[in-house]
């Protein structure tokens, strides 16, 4: 790590200029001036510079630095002229189908815009302290090749990648009756239902058990790894169903519908349903009325199995990300960052490439214009979200419906977080990783009502300096865009509220650690904007808010234009990391023959004799 002491005097105006001597910068975005004290990390894809003013005392509110040398990752580098599949954006979905394809032998180039690759997934380091960006509540990321039924697991399997875990059982949830361990295993679950939501509570938890016991069984049949858009599914979903393909058939129709349908047969209790609507909303940011029955049915399958149990990526969620990384790397494909799609070429009604704005080299030649052009031999998948690949599309090449739909989803609301580095000086030793606070029960969908913690320096020291810890707090897709819409970043306006919007995060993060407000060295506030901006997400959003009501369902991976494909959480199965896993495993193994879909499946899950 390469460190620039800022030489008095230190104004911001002074640091500036002390900032762009430092060779191979060329700009320094002043986005916050009139600050005396200087701290603010550049992330390039191989190097950090930390800059710090003479004071011993700093913010970590201050400027972004943009290094830009002739790099094969930056301005030097160079774009394939052609691929059999290109892939926009590196979210999870993008990464596994990426990862895939290039394990099926196809050749591959994946365009992220951002610096950092992992979309919604990555991990970025500021001041020696490693943060998640977004999710770092993972299971079934261990275990031998083939046993997890984790999507994401399959997948790394599939690419001979793993992920070393911290694992564990428990997390904390902070509710108007008090607080209380969930703890990952049924018997103990069924206890914490009966003290907090009485005996009504429980015999009808019990019910809600007995009707979801074919539904699990159904949902278990068939894994991820075996699905696929197109008649081929019958094929590779024939050696896990066989007898049973009758019975999956016989509640298919629940399984897809929305899981209220389920919960309204048995439960009554007031307490209960509100729980129910908890649990539906952190895992796919609607409640039971919208949440699919199928994603419910297997968290109930998972939990009652006995074997339940809660990873943490050492390293956090950037460990995922670079493990998908290594995996597309080593069978030939390549991740290219701060390669920006600006559009998806369509000629002669079909998808034939992209244009990414760069200057970077096409083939052996330099490029001196705005954009290069890399075209795909076999297909573009978008793992844009569903509002962001039409605005990518040429005017007038989509169908009017397809294109009106798709812009017409509606969206889950947006995020407010914060990511602190603190002093972890006289911390309980028994302080567990997650936390979930619950303001009132009477909708969990409130704006600030939901806050999800996490303090991952609890299983891995390493994320901190020595004596730290790493603190992430966030409301959990409740945040309205609309209350941020028109803000400009950097203003007055949106440092007062970001202040304002993120008070009732500290306010939860006290009931955790009651003076975390003094132990605080780093804060970093994201907003819905900070969602919009560097992980392209429209209107920040967490994801569509496709209901299981509506009947359409998620769309596949195919789209009406040839050659053009979408994964991610805009897709079948949803929202969430597993959901997205699975939806590039899904687009990977809809572009592949059948034959050799089943060849990887026998790699993954032999055949019982």
């Amino acid at each position: 790590m390469n460190t620039f002491k800022l030489q008095p005097p230190t104004t911001t105006d002074a640091a500036f200029k002390q900032i762009k001597s430092i060779p191979g910068v060329v700009c320094a975005r002043e986005s916050l001036k009139n600050r005396k004290h200087v701290l603010k990390s550049l992330v390039s894809n191989r190097e950090r510079f930390q800059l710090y003013s003479a004071s011993t005392s700093y913010t970590a509110d201050s400027v972004l630095v943009d290094k830009r040398e002739e790099t094969p990752e930056d301005n030097g580098k160079i774009y394939p002229q052609e691929s059999d599949y290109v892939v926009i954006g590196s979210g999870i979905g993008g990464l596994c189908c990426a990862a895939l394809l290039a394990k099926y032998g196809y050749s591959v180039t994946v365009l992220e815009s951002h610096y950092l690759p992992g979309g919604c997934a990555h991990g970025f380091e500021i001041g020696g302290y490693s943060f998640d960006a977004g999710p770092s509540f993972f299971v079934g990321l261990t275990g031998a090749p083939g046993t997890s039924s984790n999507p994401l697991k399959q997948v790394l399997d599939v690419i001979g990648e793993s992920v070393d875990c911290k694992q564990y059982n428990q997390w904390i949830v902070y509710s108007p009756e008090g607080t209380f361990p969930c703890v990952a295993r049924r018997d103990q679950y069924l206890d914490n239902i009966l003290r907090q939501g009485g005996e009504e509570a429980l015999k009808q938890w019990l019910q809600l058990e007995e009707l979801l016991k074919p539904l699990q069984q159904a949902a278990a049949l068939f894994p991820a790894a075996a699905m696929r858009a197109d008649l081929g599914v019958l094929l590779t979903s024939s050696r896990f169903l066989g007898l049973e393909l009758a019975k999956t058939g016989l509640v298919a129709g629940t399984l897809t519908g929305p899981f209220s349908a389920v919960v309204d047969k048995v439960v009554t209790n007031k307490w209960l349903r509100s729980f129910l609507d908890l649990e539906c909303f952190v895992l796919s940011g609607m409640t039971a009325k919208d949440t699919l029955t199928a994603e419910m049915a297997f968290m109930f399958l998972e939990r009652n199995s006995g074997k339940s149990q809660i990873d943490y990526p050492i390293g956090g969620s950037a460990s995922i990300v670079k493990a998908l990384v290594r995996g597309i790397e080593k069978n030939g494909g390549r991740v290219m960052l701060r390669s920006h799609v600006e559009e998806v070429m369509v000629e002669n009604g079909r998808a034939t490439g992209v244009r990414v704005r760069s200057t970077g080299k096409v083939g052996n030649q330099m490029n001196q214009e705005q954009s290069v052009v890399v075209r795909s031999k076999m297909g573009v998948v978008s793992n844009a979200s569903i509002w962001d690949t039409q605005r990518l599309l040429p005017p007038g090449v989509a169908p009017s419906e397809w294109s009106t739909k798709s812009k017409a989803t509606p969206q889950v609301d947006s995020f407010v977080h914060l990511h602190l580095g603190i002093d972890a000086t006289g911390l309980p030793p028994d302080l567990d990783c997650h936390h979930l606070v619950v303001n009132e029960w009477n909708d969990v969908t409130t704006p600030q009502n939901v806050c999800i913690i996490s303090i991952p320096t609890v299983f891995d020291p390493g994320m901190a300096p020595a004596g730290k810890a790493v603190v992430h707090a966030y409301y959990a897709g409740s945040e309205p865009y609309s209350i941020w819409e028109g803000v400009k970043r950097g203003s007055e306006e949106y440092k007062r509220l970001k202040e304002e919007r993120s008070e009732p995060l500290w306010k939860a993060l006290e009931r955790v650690i009651p003076d975390i407000r003094k132990r605080t060295e780093l804060k970093l506030i994201g907003t819905p904007l900070t969602h919009e901006r560097f992980l392209r997400r429209h209107r920040g959003t967490y994801g569509p808010a496709i209901s299981a009501r509506d009947g359409g369902g998620w769309p596949g991976p195919k789209t009406p234009i040839p050659g053009l494909y979408v994964c991610g959480d805009s897709t079948m199965p949803g929202i969430g990391v597993p959901a997205a896993a699975a939806s590039g495993m899904m687009a990977a193994n809809t572009l592949v023959p059948v034959w050799s879909h089943l060849s990887m499946m026998d790699s993954l899950i032999p055949t019982k004799a």
